[in-house]
Protein backbone atom coordinates (compact mmCIF):
# COMPACT_ATOMS: atom_id res chain seq x y z
CA UNK A 1 0.00 0.00 0.00
CA UNK A 2 0.93 3.26 -0.75
CA UNK A 3 2.00 5.93 2.10
CA UNK A 4 -1.45 8.00 1.10
CA UNK A 5 -3.71 4.83 1.54
CA UNK A 6 -2.32 3.80 4.61
CA UNK A 7 -2.94 7.82 6.01
CA UNK A 8 1.09 8.10 6.45
CA UNK A 9 3.40 10.58 5.35
CA UNK A 10 5.74 10.89 2.72
CA UNK A 11 9.73 11.28 4.55
CA UNK A 12 10.11 14.45 2.57
CA UNK A 13 7.16 15.68 3.68
CA UNK A 14 7.31 14.44 7.90
CA UNK A 15 10.45 16.58 7.52
CA UNK A 16 9.49 19.49 6.65
CA UNK A 17 6.30 19.27 9.22
CA UNK A 18 9.44 18.50 11.80
CA UNK A 19 11.08 21.65 10.73
CA UNK A 20 7.95 23.85 10.31
CA UNK A 21 6.75 23.08 13.76
CA UNK A 22 10.02 23.34 15.68
CA UNK A 23 10.98 26.39 14.23
CA UNK A 24 7.16 28.28 14.55
CA UNK A 25 7.34 26.78 18.07
CA UNK A 26 10.21 28.67 19.17
CA UNK A 27 8.84 31.84 17.09
CA UNK A 28 5.84 31.60 18.47
CA UNK A 29 7.26 31.27 22.21
CA UNK A 30 9.12 33.83 21.81
CA UNK A 31 6.14 36.44 20.73
CA UNK A 32 4.28 34.81 23.89
CA UNK A 33 7.24 35.08 25.88
CA UNK A 34 7.53 31.69 26.98
CA UNK A 35 9.84 28.89 26.99
CA UNK A 36 10.41 27.44 23.89
CA UNK A 37 10.21 23.87 24.75
CA UNK A 38 7.07 23.75 26.41
CA UNK A 39 5.37 25.30 23.12
CA UNK A 40 7.37 22.21 21.08
CA UNK A 41 6.07 19.90 23.00
CA UNK A 42 2.59 21.23 22.75
CA UNK A 43 3.16 21.34 19.02
CA UNK A 44 4.63 17.60 18.97
CA UNK A 45 1.92 16.27 21.38
CA UNK A 46 -1.06 17.75 19.06
CA UNK A 47 0.08 16.56 15.29
CA UNK A 48 1.12 13.18 16.76
CA UNK A 49 -0.98 11.52 19.77
CA UNK A 50 -3.09 14.17 19.57
CA UNK A 51 -4.38 14.47 16.07
CA UNK A 52 -2.22 11.24 14.63
CA UNK A 53 -1.29 13.05 11.57
CA UNK A 54 2.51 12.19 12.41
CA UNK A 55 3.47 9.06 13.16
CA UNK A 56 7.74 9.00 13.16
CA UNK A 57 8.20 5.62 13.42
CA UNK A 58 5.98 4.95 10.42
CA UNK A 59 6.12 8.03 8.53
CA UNK A 60 10.23 8.24 8.85
CA UNK A 61 10.97 4.68 10.02
CA UNK A 62 14.09 3.16 11.19
CA UNK A 63 15.45 6.47 10.83
CA UNK A 64 14.25 8.12 13.88
CA UNK A 65 16.45 6.86 16.53
CA UNK A 66 19.89 7.64 14.78
CA UNK A 67 18.91 10.36 13.59
CA UNK A 68 17.61 11.49 17.59
CA UNK A 69 21.46 10.01 18.67
CA UNK A 70 23.32 12.28 15.62
CA UNK A 71 21.45 15.51 16.81
CA UNK A 72 21.72 14.90 19.97
CA UNK A 73 25.52 14.46 19.42
CA UNK A 74 26.20 17.96 17.69
CA UNK A 75 24.32 19.60 20.41
CA UNK A 76 26.17 18.27 22.69
CA UNK A 77 29.34 19.26 20.44
CA UNK A 78 27.96 22.88 20.27
CA UNK A 79 27.40 22.67 24.27
CA UNK A 80 31.48 21.74 24.41
CA UNK A 81 32.60 24.82 22.28
CA UNK A 82 30.87 27.05 24.63
CA UNK A 83 32.60 25.86 27.30
CA UNK A 84 35.58 28.63 27.82
CA UNK A 85 38.01 27.28 30.78
CA UNK A 86 38.66 31.61 30.98
CA UNK A 87 35.12 31.81 31.33
CA UNK A 88 34.90 29.83 34.25
CA UNK A 89 37.37 31.88 36.85
CA UNK A 90 35.14 32.54 40.10
CA UNK A 91 33.06 30.08 39.17
CA UNK A 92 35.20 27.17 38.59
CA UNK A 93 35.00 25.88 42.52
CA UNK A 94 31.04 25.44 42.10
CA UNK A 95 31.27 23.84 38.42
CA UNK A 96 33.35 21.47 40.05
CA UNK A 97 31.42 20.61 43.11
CA UNK A 98 29.15 20.02 40.80
CA UNK A 99 30.04 17.61 38.67
CA UNK A 100 32.42 15.67 40.78
CA UNK A 101 30.47 15.41 43.36
CA UNK A 102 26.54 16.40 42.15
CA UNK A 103 26.97 14.01 39.79
CA UNK A 104 27.06 10.89 41.61
CA UNK A 105 25.07 12.23 44.66
CA UNK A 106 22.21 12.85 42.48
CA UNK A 107 22.33 9.86 40.83
CA UNK A 108 21.69 7.93 43.69
CA UNK A 109 19.52 10.50 45.22
CA UNK A 110 17.43 10.35 41.97
CA UNK A 111 17.77 6.43 42.37
CA UNK A 112 16.44 6.19 45.68
CA UNK A 113 13.53 8.71 44.72
CA UNK A 114 12.44 6.36 41.36
CA UNK A 115 12.46 3.37 43.93
CA UNK A 116 11.05 4.70 46.75
CA UNK A 117 8.31 7.45 45.94
CA UNK A 118 7.81 6.34 42.03
CA UNK A 119 7.83 2.98 42.51
CA UNK A 120 10.40 1.50 40.25
CA UNK A 121 12.43 -1.66 40.53
CA UNK A 122 16.02 -1.12 41.94
CA UNK A 123 17.22 -2.15 38.18
CA UNK A 124 14.96 0.88 36.13
CA UNK A 125 15.64 2.85 38.95
CA UNK A 126 19.44 3.10 38.70
CA UNK A 127 19.37 3.20 34.97
CA UNK A 128 16.66 6.11 35.18
CA UNK A 129 18.71 7.82 37.94
CA UNK A 130 21.76 8.11 36.14
CA UNK A 131 19.96 9.75 33.31
CA UNK A 132 18.52 12.01 36.03
CA UNK A 133 22.16 13.82 36.52
CA UNK A 134 21.63 15.78 32.91
CA UNK A 135 19.90 18.99 33.29
CA UNK A 136 19.36 20.61 29.82
CA UNK A 137 22.03 22.76 28.14
CA UNK A 138 18.96 23.24 25.83
CA UNK A 139 16.77 24.15 28.20
CA UNK A 140 19.46 26.26 30.44
CA UNK A 141 20.65 28.20 27.61
CA UNK A 142 17.34 30.08 26.87
CA UNK A 143 16.21 30.45 30.23
CA UNK A 144 18.67 32.00 31.04
CA UNK A 145 18.94 34.52 28.21
CA UNK A 146 15.37 35.36 29.31
CA UNK A 147 16.05 35.42 33.14
CA UNK A 148 19.06 37.54 32.34
CA UNK A 149 20.86 36.17 35.44
CA UNK A 150 24.12 37.20 37.00
CA UNK A 151 27.27 35.94 34.96
CA UNK A 152 28.37 33.53 38.50
CA UNK A 153 25.19 31.15 38.84
CA UNK A 154 25.02 31.58 35.26
CA UNK A 155 28.46 30.01 34.31
CA UNK A 156 27.64 27.25 36.78
CA UNK A 157 24.17 26.31 35.58
CA UNK A 158 25.60 26.39 31.96
CA UNK A 159 28.60 23.95 32.79
CA UNK A 160 26.75 21.74 34.98
CA UNK A 161 24.45 21.20 32.24
CA UNK A 162 26.79 20.40 29.37
CA UNK A 163 29.65 18.51 31.38
CA UNK A 164 26.55 16.85 33.06
CA UNK A 165 25.00 15.47 30.11
CA UNK A 166 27.48 12.93 28.29
CA UNK A 167 28.36 11.95 32.43
CA UNK A 168 24.47 11.47 32.86
CA UNK A 169 24.72 8.87 29.76
CA UNK A 170 27.76 7.75 30.78
CA UNK A 171 26.42 6.99 34.40
CA UNK A 172 22.96 5.39 32.35
CA UNK A 173 25.75 3.14 30.04
CA UNK A 174 27.18 1.57 33.75
CA UNK A 175 24.34 0.95 35.16
CA UNK A 176 23.35 -1.07 32.08
CA UNK A 177 25.88 -2.52 31.62
CA UNK A 178 25.66 -3.64 35.03
CA UNK A 179 22.56 -4.76 35.13
CA UNK A 180 23.27 -7.38 31.85
CA UNK A 181 26.25 -8.72 33.51
CA UNK A 182 24.19 -9.39 36.67
CA UNK A 183 22.11 -11.41 34.21
CA UNK A 184 24.68 -12.79 32.39
CA UNK A 185 27.05 -14.01 35.57
CA UNK A 186 28.15 -11.10 37.71
CA UNK A 187 31.20 -9.89 36.99
CA UNK A 188 31.81 -6.40 38.81
CA UNK A 189 36.21 -5.95 38.05
CA UNK A 190 35.25 -7.20 34.29
CA UNK A 191 32.65 -4.40 33.99
CA UNK A 192 34.31 -1.43 35.76
CA UNK A 193 37.53 -2.19 33.57
CA UNK A 194 35.53 -2.42 30.48
CA UNK A 195 33.98 1.10 31.21
CA UNK A 196 36.88 2.68 32.21
CA UNK A 197 38.60 1.82 28.95
CA UNK A 198 35.58 3.41 27.26
CA UNK A 199 35.88 6.42 29.15
CA UNK A 200 39.66 6.45 27.89
CA UNK A 201 38.99 5.56 24.39
CA UNK A 202 36.53 8.09 24.39
CA UNK A 203 38.46 11.01 25.98
CA UNK A 204 41.70 9.99 23.31
CA UNK A 205 39.47 10.27 20.16
CA UNK A 206 37.58 13.87 21.35
CA UNK A 207 40.99 15.15 22.41
CA UNK A 208 42.72 13.98 19.26
CA UNK A 209 40.35 14.96 17.00
CA UNK A 210 39.70 18.57 18.42
CA UNK A 211 44.06 18.93 18.71
CA UNK A 212 43.60 17.86 14.86
CA UNK A 213 40.78 20.70 13.90
CA UNK A 214 42.68 23.09 15.64
CA UNK A 215 46.03 22.26 13.96
CA UNK A 216 44.59 22.24 10.73
CA UNK A 217 42.13 25.38 11.46
CA UNK A 218 45.20 27.12 12.22
CA UNK A 219 47.92 25.62 9.58
CA UNK A 220 45.29 27.20 6.73
CA UNK A 221 45.02 23.44 5.76
CA UNK A 222 40.95 23.83 5.46
CA UNK A 223 40.06 26.79 3.31
CA UNK A 224 37.25 29.18 5.04
CA UNK A 225 34.68 28.33 3.35
CA UNK A 226 35.02 24.58 4.26
CA UNK A 227 35.84 24.79 7.99
CA UNK A 228 31.87 24.40 8.81
CA UNK A 229 31.21 21.36 6.75
CA UNK A 230 34.44 19.84 7.90
CA UNK A 231 33.69 20.21 11.80
CA UNK A 232 30.45 18.36 10.90
CA UNK A 233 31.89 15.90 9.40
CA UNK A 234 34.55 15.35 11.88
CA UNK A 235 31.76 15.50 14.63
CA UNK A 236 30.28 12.79 13.03
CA UNK A 237 33.18 10.38 12.31
CA UNK A 238 34.39 10.90 16.10
CA UNK A 239 30.70 10.18 17.50
CA UNK A 240 30.04 6.93 15.43
CA UNK A 241 34.07 5.86 15.42
CA UNK A 242 34.04 6.29 19.32
CA UNK A 243 30.68 4.75 20.00
CA UNK A 244 32.11 1.72 17.47
CA UNK A 245 34.98 1.51 19.63
CA UNK A 246 33.34 1.62 22.48
CA UNK A 247 29.65 1.06 23.39
CA UNK A 248 27.91 4.75 23.78
CA UNK A 249 31.28 6.79 24.11
CA UNK A 250 30.48 8.90 21.45
CA UNK A 251 28.75 11.86 23.92
CA UNK A 252 31.85 11.89 25.92
CA UNK A 253 33.53 12.22 22.48
CA UNK A 254 32.09 15.09 20.95
CA UNK A 255 31.73 16.94 24.43
CA UNK A 256 35.54 16.76 24.58
CA UNK A 257 36.55 17.94 20.91
CA UNK A 258 34.38 20.96 21.68
CA UNK A 259 36.20 21.98 24.64
CA UNK A 260 39.40 21.25 23.29
CA UNK A 261 38.19 23.80 19.75
CA UNK A 262 36.55 26.13 22.64
CA UNK A 263 40.03 26.64 24.51
CA UNK A 264 42.00 26.94 21.45
CA UNK A 265 41.77 30.78 20.79
CA UNK A 266 41.12 29.71 17.07
CA UNK A 267 40.95 33.28 14.81
CA UNK A 268 37.66 32.14 13.31
CA UNK A 269 35.93 30.42 16.41
CA UNK A 270 33.42 33.08 16.88
CA UNK A 271 31.96 32.46 12.98
CA UNK A 272 32.38 28.78 13.82
CA UNK A 273 30.53 29.07 17.02
CA UNK A 274 27.86 31.02 15.95
CA UNK A 275 26.73 28.82 13.06
CA UNK A 276 27.01 26.19 15.26
CA UNK A 277 24.19 27.97 17.44
CA UNK A 278 22.03 27.90 14.54
CA UNK A 279 22.00 24.38 13.74
CA UNK A 280 21.73 23.40 17.08
CA UNK A 281 18.57 25.55 17.28
CA UNK A 282 17.31 23.69 14.19
CA UNK A 283 18.60 20.19 15.63
CA UNK A 284 16.74 21.13 19.24
CA UNK A 285 13.43 21.64 17.17
CA UNK A 286 13.76 18.77 15.27
CA UNK A 287 14.35 16.45 18.32
CA UNK A 288 11.91 17.74 20.43
CA UNK A 289 9.18 17.63 17.42
CA UNK A 290 9.91 14.05 17.06
CA UNK A 291 10.31 12.78 20.70
CA UNK A 292 6.85 14.41 21.28
CA UNK A 293 5.15 13.21 18.29
CA UNK A 294 6.49 9.33 18.77
CA UNK A 295 4.44 9.72 22.22
CA UNK A 296 1.71 7.35 23.14
CA UNK A 297 -1.35 8.99 25.48
CA UNK A 298 -1.67 4.94 26.11
CA UNK A 299 1.86 4.98 27.82
CA UNK A 300 0.48 8.06 30.19
CA UNK A 301 -2.11 6.16 31.47
CA UNK A 302 1.32 4.23 33.14
CA UNK A 303 1.45 7.43 35.51
CA UNK A 304 -0.12 7.99 38.88
CA UNK A 305 -0.16 9.79 42.42
CA UNK A 306 2.99 8.07 42.70
CA UNK A 307 4.48 9.80 39.74
CA UNK A 308 3.09 12.77 40.56
CA UNK A 309 5.17 13.11 44.10
CA UNK A 310 8.00 11.86 42.65
CA UNK A 311 8.07 15.09 40.24
CA UNK A 312 7.50 16.76 43.87
CA UNK A 313 9.92 15.14 45.20
CA UNK A 314 12.72 15.53 42.69
CA UNK A 315 12.27 19.23 42.76
CA UNK A 316 11.72 19.89 46.37
CA UNK A 317 14.20 17.44 47.92
CA UNK A 318 16.46 15.75 45.61
CA UNK A 319 17.63 18.64 43.32
CA UNK A 320 18.36 21.04 46.62
CA UNK A 321 19.72 18.55 48.45
CA UNK A 322 22.27 17.57 45.63
CA UNK A 323 23.15 21.31 44.90
CA UNK A 324 23.56 22.34 48.47
CA UNK A 325 25.69 19.50 49.92
CA UNK A 326 28.16 19.72 46.77
CA UNK A 327 28.44 23.36 47.59
CA UNK A 328 29.04 23.20 51.24
CA UNK A 329 32.43 24.73 51.79
CA UNK A 330 32.44 26.07 48.68
CA UNK A 331 32.32 30.03 50.06
CA UNK A 332 29.93 30.84 47.73
CA UNK A 333 27.38 33.18 48.89
CA UNK A 334 23.87 31.88 49.68
CA UNK A 335 21.72 33.74 47.61
CA UNK A 336 23.68 32.11 44.33
CA UNK A 337 23.59 28.40 45.69
CA UNK A 338 20.21 28.64 46.53
CA UNK A 339 19.51 29.99 42.85
CA UNK A 340 21.23 26.84 41.42
CA UNK A 341 19.76 24.24 43.89
CA UNK A 342 16.02 25.17 42.91
CA UNK A 343 17.07 25.38 39.09
CA UNK A 344 17.25 22.05 37.36
CA UNK A 345 15.34 21.95 34.18
CA UNK A 346 15.85 18.88 31.95
CA UNK A 347 15.40 18.79 27.95
CA UNK A 348 16.22 16.96 25.17
CA UNK A 349 18.87 14.18 26.08
CA UNK A 350 16.72 13.45 29.20
CA UNK A 351 14.45 12.52 27.00
CA UNK A 352 16.41 10.58 24.09
CA UNK A 353 18.53 8.76 26.07
CA UNK A 354 15.21 7.52 28.39
CA UNK A 355 13.91 6.31 25.46
CA UNK A 356 16.45 4.77 24.01
CA UNK A 357 17.34 3.21 27.75
CA UNK A 358 13.50 2.30 28.57
CA UNK A 359 13.32 -0.14 25.49
CA UNK A 360 16.87 -1.77 26.42
CA UNK A 361 15.13 -2.26 29.52
CA UNK A 362 12.47 -3.71 28.29
CA UNK A 363 14.52 -6.20 26.15
CA UNK A 364 15.66 -7.71 29.21
CA UNK A 365 12.28 -8.72 30.61
CA UNK A 366 12.12 -5.41 32.98
CA UNK A 367 8.94 -4.31 32.51
CA UNK A 368 9.42 -0.81 34.25
CA UNK A 369 11.52 0.37 31.54
CA UNK A 370 7.53 1.23 29.65
CA UNK A 371 7.44 3.81 32.90
CA UNK A 372 10.26 5.32 32.16
CA UNK A 373 9.41 7.47 28.92
CA UNK A 374 6.34 8.84 30.46
CA UNK A 375 8.01 9.76 33.39
CA UNK A 376 11.00 11.33 31.56
CA UNK A 377 8.38 13.43 29.42
CA UNK A 378 6.45 14.51 32.67
CA UNK A 379 9.98 15.73 34.44
CA UNK A 380 10.88 17.57 31.32
CA UNK A 381 7.59 18.97 31.35
CA UNK A 382 7.16 20.16 34.78
CA UNK A 383 11.00 21.48 35.13
CA UNK A 384 10.68 23.50 31.77
CA UNK A 385 7.04 25.18 32.99
CA UNK A 386 7.91 25.52 36.54
CA UNK A 387 11.72 27.17 35.78
CA UNK A 388 10.03 28.54 33.37
CA UNK A 389 8.45 31.06 34.97
CA UNK A 390 9.61 30.79 38.29
CA UNK A 391 13.27 31.53 37.25
CA UNK A 392 13.47 34.69 36.49
CA UNK A 393 10.92 36.12 39.86
CA UNK A 394 13.09 33.92 41.97
CA UNK A 395 16.13 35.20 40.54
CA UNK A 396 14.98 39.12 41.14
CA UNK A 397 14.26 38.31 44.75
CA UNK A 398 17.23 37.16 45.66
CA UNK A 399 19.42 39.82 43.70
CA UNK A 400 21.08 38.08 41.20
CA UNK A 401 18.98 38.94 37.96
CA UNK A 402 18.79 42.58 36.10
CA UNK A 403 15.87 44.96 36.58
CA UNK A 404 12.57 44.86 34.86
CA UNK A 405 14.17 47.40 32.54
CA UNK A 406 16.75 46.84 30.54
CA UNK A 407 19.75 49.12 30.91
CA UNK A 408 21.96 51.55 28.61
CA UNK A 409 25.37 50.34 27.96
CA UNK A 410 27.25 53.47 26.28
CA UNK A 411 30.39 53.49 24.89
CA UNK A 412 32.55 56.72 24.79
CA UNK A 413 32.88 58.96 27.56
CA UNK A 414 31.82 62.36 25.74
CA UNK A 415 30.27 64.98 27.14
CA UNK A 416 26.67 64.10 25.30
CA UNK A 417 27.13 60.67 26.32
CA UNK A 418 26.90 61.83 30.36
CA UNK A 419 23.72 63.81 29.40
CA UNK A 420 22.27 60.93 27.90
CA UNK A 421 22.48 58.85 31.03
CA UNK A 422 22.27 61.09 33.64
CA UNK A 423 18.83 61.11 31.73
CA UNK A 424 18.08 57.79 31.20
CA UNK A 425 19.34 57.05 35.23
CA UNK A 426 16.69 59.62 36.39
CA UNK A 427 14.36 56.96 34.14
CA UNK A 428 15.56 54.15 36.91
CA UNK A 429 17.29 53.00 33.47
CA UNK A 430 20.39 51.01 34.85
CA UNK A 431 23.18 52.85 33.14
CA UNK A 432 26.90 51.93 32.11
CA UNK A 433 29.17 54.23 30.36
CA UNK A 434 32.99 52.91 29.21
CA UNK A 435 36.11 54.43 27.52
CA UNK A 436 39.76 53.53 27.09
CA UNK A 437 40.83 56.77 28.25
CA UNK A 438 40.03 57.09 31.92
CA UNK A 439 39.57 61.16 32.18
CA UNK A 440 36.98 60.93 29.56
CA UNK A 441 34.88 58.97 32.15
CA UNK A 442 35.43 62.03 34.45
CA UNK A 443 32.02 63.31 33.86
CA UNK A 444 29.84 60.42 34.38
CA UNK A 445 32.12 59.54 37.50
CA UNK A 446 31.10 62.98 39.28
CA UNK A 447 27.36 62.47 38.33
CA UNK A 448 27.13 59.03 39.71
CA UNK A 449 26.93 57.19 36.38
CA UNK A 450 28.11 53.61 36.73
CA UNK A 451 31.96 53.22 35.06
CA UNK A 452 34.39 50.78 33.20
CA UNK A 453 37.57 51.85 32.71
CA UNK A 454 38.81 49.56 29.23
CA UNK A 455 38.01 48.37 26.10
CA UNK A 456 34.22 47.35 26.14
CA UNK A 457 35.43 44.30 23.30
CA UNK A 458 38.59 43.34 25.70
CA UNK A 459 38.37 39.90 27.49
CA UNK A 460 38.83 41.61 30.41
CA UNK A 461 35.51 43.35 30.05
CA UNK A 462 33.84 39.80 29.23
CA UNK A 463 34.48 38.98 32.09
CA UNK A 464 34.82 42.16 34.82
CA UNK A 465 31.38 43.76 33.03
CA UNK A 466 28.49 42.37 34.61
CA UNK A 467 25.82 42.40 31.47
CA UNK A 468 22.45 41.24 32.74
CA UNK A 469 21.28 44.31 33.53
CA UNK A 470 21.79 46.00 30.12
CA UNK A 471 19.80 45.48 26.73
CA UNK A 472 20.78 48.50 24.83
CA UNK A 473 23.87 49.61 23.63
CA UNK A 474 24.90 52.63 22.19
CA UNK A 475 28.77 53.20 20.29
CA UNK A 476 29.34 57.18 20.22
CA UNK A 477 33.03 57.84 20.39
CA UNK A 478 34.40 59.67 17.89
CA UNK A 479 36.09 57.11 15.65
CA UNK A 480 33.19 55.57 12.92
CA UNK A 481 35.18 52.55 13.05
CA UNK A 482 35.36 51.25 16.08
CA UNK A 483 31.97 52.38 17.04
CA UNK A 484 30.88 49.95 13.77
CA UNK A 485 33.23 47.21 15.21
CA UNK A 486 30.97 47.32 18.41
CA UNK A 487 27.38 47.74 17.43
CA UNK A 488 28.36 44.86 15.09
CA UNK A 489 29.88 42.88 17.76
CA UNK A 490 26.98 43.28 20.25
CA UNK A 491 24.11 42.76 17.73
CA UNK A 492 24.65 38.77 18.38
CA UNK A 493 24.44 39.80 22.42
CA UNK A 494 21.30 42.12 22.55
CA UNK A 495 19.76 41.64 19.33
CA UNK A 496 20.42 44.01 16.06
CA UNK A 497 17.21 46.06 16.73
CA UNK A 498 19.14 47.00 20.05
CA UNK A 499 22.62 47.69 18.80
CA UNK A 500 23.19 51.57 18.06
CA UNK A 501 26.10 54.25 17.07
CA UNK A 502 26.01 57.77 16.58
CA UNK A 503 25.40 58.48 12.72
CA UNK A 504 28.74 57.87 10.74
CA UNK A 505 31.07 60.78 8.62
CA UNK A 506 29.08 60.90 5.50
CA UNK A 507 32.23 62.91 4.08
CA UNK A 508 34.68 59.99 3.89
CA UNK A 509 35.39 58.98 0.48
CA UNK A 510 34.61 55.59 -1.12
CA UNK A 511 37.83 54.18 -0.17
CA UNK A 512 37.33 54.91 3.62
CA UNK A 513 33.41 54.46 3.87
CA UNK A 514 32.37 51.24 5.92
CA UNK A 515 29.56 48.58 4.26
CA UNK A 516 26.26 49.43 5.05
CA UNK A 517 25.71 45.29 6.31
CA UNK A 518 28.19 46.11 9.01
CA UNK A 519 27.44 48.39 12.54
CA UNK A 520 24.32 48.91 14.22
CA UNK A 521 21.44 51.41 13.76
CA UNK A 522 21.67 55.34 13.77
CA UNK A 523 20.42 57.33 16.49
CA UNK A 524 18.76 60.82 16.96
CA UNK A 525 19.84 63.19 13.96
CA UNK A 526 22.14 62.74 11.19
CA UNK A 527 24.99 64.27 13.25
CA UNK A 528 28.18 62.71 14.56
CA UNK A 529 29.54 62.91 17.89
CA UNK A 530 31.49 65.93 17.41
CA UNK A 531 28.45 67.82 16.06
CA UNK A 532 26.44 66.62 19.76
CA UNK A 533 29.25 67.54 22.32
CA UNK A 534 29.03 70.69 20.33
CA UNK A 535 25.62 71.08 21.45
CA UNK A 536 25.40 70.26 24.63
CA UNK A 537 28.69 73.09 25.19
CA UNK A 538 26.18 75.57 23.53
CA UNK A 539 23.48 74.87 25.78
CA UNK A 540 21.31 72.14 24.51
CA UNK A 541 19.93 69.44 27.13
CA UNK A 542 18.64 65.76 27.29
CA UNK A 543 15.24 66.08 28.53
CA UNK A 544 12.56 63.16 29.45
CA UNK A 545 9.19 64.37 28.62
CA UNK A 546 5.99 62.25 29.92
CA UNK A 547 3.18 61.94 26.68
CA UNK A 548 -0.65 61.84 27.91
CA UNK A 549 -3.88 61.73 26.37
CA UNK A 550 -3.97 65.48 26.07
CA UNK A 551 0.21 66.22 25.27
CA UNK A 552 0.67 63.75 22.45
CA UNK A 553 3.76 63.46 19.86
CA UNK A 554 2.48 66.01 17.55
CA UNK A 555 2.52 68.52 20.60
CA UNK A 556 5.69 68.12 21.42
CA UNK A 557 6.92 68.51 17.87
CA UNK A 558 5.34 71.48 17.80
CA UNK A 559 6.15 72.47 21.13
CA UNK A 560 10.38 71.60 20.48
CA UNK A 561 10.26 72.42 16.40
CA UNK A 562 14.28 72.33 16.72
CA UNK A 563 14.86 69.53 19.03
CA UNK A 564 15.18 65.66 17.96
CA UNK A 565 14.51 62.91 18.84
CA UNK A 566 17.40 59.99 20.81
CA UNK A 567 14.42 57.54 21.86
CA UNK A 568 11.49 56.55 24.14
CA UNK A 569 10.81 55.08 27.22
CA UNK A 570 7.26 52.97 27.33
CA UNK A 571 5.73 49.44 29.01
CA UNK A 572 8.01 47.37 26.83
CA UNK A 573 11.37 48.88 27.72
CA UNK A 574 14.16 51.55 26.84
CA UNK A 575 14.12 51.92 22.77
CA UNK A 576 16.55 54.68 21.06
CA UNK A 577 16.04 55.37 17.59
CA UNK A 578 16.31 57.56 14.32
CA UNK A 579 15.16 61.25 15.12
CA UNK A 580 12.52 60.30 11.94
CA UNK A 581 11.59 56.78 12.98
CA UNK A 582 8.04 56.10 12.91
CA UNK A 583 6.22 54.64 16.24
CA UNK A 584 3.17 54.72 17.76
CA UNK A 585 3.41 57.05 20.98
CA UNK A 586 0.87 56.27 23.37
CA UNK A 587 -0.12 57.82 27.01
CA UNK A 588 2.55 57.16 29.07
CA UNK A 589 5.55 56.59 26.76
CA UNK A 590 8.19 59.28 27.96
CA UNK A 591 10.42 60.43 24.95
CA UNK A 592 14.28 61.25 25.15
CA UNK A 593 15.35 64.23 23.56
CA UNK A 594 17.93 66.89 22.92
CA UNK A 595 15.96 70.28 23.49
CA UNK A 596 17.88 73.58 22.67
CA UNK A 597 18.15 76.02 25.32
CA UNK A 598 15.74 78.20 26.27
CA UNK A 599 15.27 82.30 24.63
CA UNK A 600 15.28 84.09 27.88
Amino acid sequence: MTAAETGALSPEIAFAVIGVLGVGAQWLAWQLRLPGIVMMLVAGLIVGPGLGLMVPARDIGPLVEPMIAVAVAIILFEGGMTLNLHGLRDAAKGVKRLVLVGAPLGWALSAAALHYVAGLGWAAASVFGGIMIVTGPTVIAPLLRQARLARRPAVMLQWEAIVNDPIGALAAVLAFTLLVEFQDGFSLDGSLLLLMLGFAVAAGIGWGAGKSVVQAFRGAYVPEYMKVPVLFVTVLAVFVGSNVIAHESGLLAVTLMGIVIANSNLPSFSELRRFKEHATLLLVSGVFILLAASMDFGSLELLSWRSLAFLAVVVLVVRPATVLLSLMGTGLPWNERLLVAFTGPRGVVLVAVAGLFGEKLVGLGIEDGHKIVPLAFALVATTVVLHGFTLAPIARALGLAGTDTPGLLIVGGSRFATALGETCQSLKVPVLVTDRNYSRLRGAREIGLSTYYGDILSEGAEHGVELVSYGVVLAATENDAYNTLVATDFAHEFGRDNAFQVTRDETSSGRHTLPSTLGGRSIGRAVGVAELNRLIMAGWEVKATGLTEEFGLEDWRNTHPDGFLLGRLDASGLKLMADDAEFRATAGTRLIAMTPPVAV
